[in-house]
């Protein structure tokens, strides 16, 4: 179903009742990002999907992580949410983690997978700015299938090339779900680079964390060992035969991990 926020239309996907459970999907993903593990969270929750903006059915243009955040608030509100668990994957995490820090009051619990709270050094950050925009250039100059081709060869998905192939198959599809533009913009308005950095205001949740990363991926590794020596109240995972993507990788295991830290703050 559709959600509107001023001129944006968001598309939404719920399933199952009880405590509401939000997921985020990641750059060129959408809600089918989550269906491996949707039915075995709907069984005591409120599973929430939705596209975030340049993806999947979601009509939406935002100006920042910001902005974005602002309008999922807007549609929590529709909904008459007043507090989510709220899980995001990489750009999903960012934007979970952004919408964490922005409304607190709201977020029960956070699950953050191979997410990073931004890029503190300037120089750093530029880089990376630059990079997003050489990016998305080459997804306007280009076909949307040079584009998928060029991303699925970069390095965070290299552990993704010994999936079987129907996953990879699955993935591909879902990626070739979504307009040009809409992946260009994702790209220069909720990126890593042009996002606010996060990391100073990461002792200030209160809310209950949980790190998950990918033995393979070792930058997230890095970036997942910091942020749980900053926090006070996280649990912190590193999954064996995994890069990135471990909902997809280590599927099983990373749903046990989801469903047995929400079932624990349910019962509290």
């Amino acid at each position: 179903m559709y959600f509107n926020v001023g001129k944006n239309k968001y598309w939404v996907e719920i399933f199952g009742c009880g405590d509401p459970v939000v997921l985020l999907h990641g750059f060129t993903g959408s809600t089918h990002t989550w269906y491996s593990i949707r039915d075995q969270l709907a069984e005591k929750n409120q599973v929430i999907l939705l596209d975030l903006p340049g993806h999947g059915k979601t009509q939406a243009r935002v100006t920042s992580i910001e902005t974005c955040c602002n309008e999922l608030a807007d549609i929590f509100k529709q909904m008459n949410l007043t507090t989510i668990h709220l899980l995001g994957y990489s750009m999903g995490g960012r934007t979970a983690l952004t919408f964490a820090i922005l409304y607190p009051g709201f977020v029960e619990s956070l699950i953050l997978e191979s997410a990073t709270p931004g890029i503190n050094d300037e120089f750093e950050k530029m880089k990376r700015i630059k990079s997003d925009q050489k990016l998305a250039q080459f997804l306007l100059e280009n076909t949307l299938e040079d584009f998928i081709n060029k991303w699925e060869k970069i390095p965070l998905f290299h552990t993704q090339q010994t999936l079987p192939e129907s996953v990879k198959l699955k993935i591909r599809k879902e990626r070739f779900s979504h307009s040009k533009e809409g992946l260009a913009n994702s790209l220069q308005v909720m990126g890593t680079g042009v996002m606010p950095s996060w990391w100073e205001s990461l002792k200030q949740l209160r809310c209950k964390v949980c790190i998950i990363v990918g033995e393979k991926d070792k930058k997230f590794v890095q970036i997942g060992q910091h942020m749980n020596q900053i926090l006070m109240n996280n649990d912190f995972y590193v999954i064996k035969n995994s890069g990135h993507a471990i909902h997809v990788e280590q599927e099983e295991i990373f749903g046990t991990i989801v469903n047995e830290f929400i079932s624990r703050r349910r019962n509290n």
